[in-house]
């Protein structure tokens, strides 16, 4: 009857415990660490044969001819919790070396580093400060996320990254806001002598699984206080998928910026793209996109002729994945300028045509 007695208070002391760990347990989770990378293996062929290996100054991915590189390659520390959240990541590669090429030392090598906070007692409203990604655009800087190997010209010549703090509020499935204070146009480090702050926003409505709708901003300056002019940019972009094995994605950019210091004259430029992709079966998919970017003034891409950037592109990509984490990828463009603004060794030509190959993976732990 004792032995009973002592095994009764036991179980009772041990369930109390139990019982306390458990409620510990929810009341303070412990944070998930994970540690991700990926790596992005390609080839170029550019027809029109550059004197030098860098394709074109208003590329930054897979823009080396005749070579295998690396393009992006990033090793990746992650902690999430229900209350906060941190980023570090350290990239390399020729995405790298044309994409940050104004950032000073060591930050060039930095794809993110982010710290972010919950403000609720949901989780509904986010502070996130630090390096992270751009809240412009349906691309990004992993190739393996995009529905085309090379990214679009809207892509390329808005920011993949920003530095700065992001203030997120989902409050519900369905809309998400944000609003951002950063140092500038894609800049880790704000230009010399600027003192301005620049800012974003950005709205995202997804009534279903089929269907993303999204409106981002981006008001500043990219020039010192004495010769400073306003940039404002606009990107929307819907996501729909259509059928089971067709999606489309459809993208329009618009920027405008001041001509001189305090006058009302503005020189814009704008960017339009369609997106399709067929999934042909679970490890194959292709994808054909047509896309066009008018840049009279040289804003973004300068090209010293009559005309500016006025460039039309098709393109039609094919991919394979034998696994989940990896994509092997092929991929043809054509871009088609109104001026001769395509190096062909020693002259210019109106037209570029390009194969890349790309073999991508991904890997968490």
């Amino acid at each position: 009857m004792t032995a009973i007695k002592y095994f009764f208070y036991l179980s009772i002391i041990l369930g109390w415990r139990v019982g306390n760990a458990q409620t510990d347990s929810l009341l303070n989770p412990i944070p998930e660490i994970k540690i991700s990378g990926f790596l992005d293996i390609f080839y170029a062929y550019d027809f029109n044969k550059p004197e030098t290996s860098n394709r074109q100054s208003f590329l930054y991915n897979h823009n080396r001819h005749n070579e295998f590189n690396l393009n992006l390659g990033y090793l990746k520390f992650g902690v999430t919790h229900p209350k906060y959240r941190a980023n570090l990541a350290l990239q390399a590669g020729t995405y790298v070396n044309d994409n940050y090429s104004s950032e000073p030392g060591i930050l060039k090598n930095i794809f993110e580093a982010n710290i972010g906070i919950s403000l609720d007692k949901k989780n509904n409203i986010w502070l996130d400060a630090g390096i992270f990604g751009s809240h412009i655009g349906f691309e990004s800087a992993i190739s393996m996320d995009n529905w085309t190997l090379t990214r679009s010209l809207l892509a390329e010549n808005s920011p993949y990254y920003l530095s700065g703090a992001k203030l997120t509020y989902k409050p519900y499935s369905k809309w998400e806001f944000a609003a951002l204070i950063c140092n500038g146009w894609q800049h880790i480090q704000r230009v010399k002598g600027n003192s301005l702050p620049s800012f974003g926003t950005q709205i995202k409505y997804t009534p279903s699984e089929k269907i993303t709708l999204n409106w981002s901003t981006f008001l500043g300056t990219e020039f010192e206080d004495d010769v400073r002019k306003i940039r404002y940019f606009n990107n929307f972009y819907g996501q729909f998928q259509v059928h089971p094995n067709l999606g489309l994605i459809a993208g329009f950019d618009l920027g405008s910026q001041q001509h001189k210091t305090g006058e009302p004259q503005y020189d814009q430029w704008f960017s339009p793209v369609i997106i399709i992709k067929c999934t042909l079966s679970d490890k194959w998919a292709a994808a054909c996109r047509a896309e066009y970017y008018q840049d009279k003034t040289g804003i973004i891409v300068a090209t010293n002729t009559e005309n500016g950037f006025k460039t039309s592109g098709l393109s039609l990509n094919f991919d394979y994945a034998p696994r989940s984490n990896i994509l092997c990828r092929f991929e043809g463009r054509w871009l088609n300028g109104q001026d001769e603004i395509f190096l062909v060794g020693d002259r210019h030509s109106k037209d570029n045509f390009a194969l890349v190959t790309s073999i991508a993976m991904k890997f968490e732990k």
